[in-house]
């Protein structure tokens, strides 16, 4: 279990997020904790962030600096999330209403999500969208942002969908929207309200 001030350090990288559209810097770090080096290895070590070639903090599950697919409008800032798994989560972990925007990892159809503050779906553009993974992305040794992360996506179309299911039916699994809501919150939720830190 990690020491709580560093629980309480991931949960304010968290809030930068949506609060400033960015992690926090060394300097802001500097000002919640004693120790900034010592509080990234903790962190790093516990899996809860990710760092830049250069080792400086790019990261905080279930958000990123890097730009990726899965784009989330929420509290007037833009950020990125490492998957589409992680940007269903902005809106349930805030309470706040959020606007994701993706593409279809098979078509490249744009995707457009609105989310009520409470995390439930608003309105889907195409209106028939899955969120799918494939669980043989992962592998030991790597970290999620950079295996798994990157087979956790959305597929427009049913027929699409089942197509990328029969493809590899022993590894591959697709939740609707609503399942998949309740699967990221389950998840990313607790990292802000209790001590339930198991990412790793």
């Amino acid at each position: 279990m990690l020491d709580s001030k560093y629980l309480n350090l991931h949960q304010q990288l968290l809030r930068s997020f949506i609060d400033k559209g960015r992690i926090l810097n060394r300097e802001e770090i500097a000002a919640l904790v004693d120790g900034v080096d010592l509080a990234i290895q903790a962190l790093t070590d516990g899996g809860l962030v990710i760092l830049s070639q250069s080792g400086e903090l790019s990261g905080a599950y279930p958000f990123t600096m890097e730009a990726r697919m899965h784009k989330i409008k929420i509290n007037n800032q833009l950020i990125h999330a490492m998957c589409a798994l992680d940007s269903l989560a902005a809106s349930p972990m805030f309470g706040r209403a959020a606007e994701i925007e993706s593409h279809c990892c098979v078509s490249g159809k744009p995707v457009r999500i609105l989310q009520s503050s409470d995390g439930g779906i608003e309105s889907v553009k195409p209106g028939d969208i899955y969120f799918v993974i494939d669980w043989g992305a992962f592998s030991e040794g790597t970290i999620c942002a950079d295996s798994l992360c990157l087979e956790m996506n959305f597929i427009a179309g049913e027929i699409q969908a089942e197509q990328w299911l029969n493809e590899g039916r022993d590894r591959r699994e697709i939740f609707s929207l609503p399942d998949a809501v309740e699967f990221s919150s389950r998840f990313f939720v607790p990292l802000l309200i209790s001590g339930d830190y198991s990412l790793k």
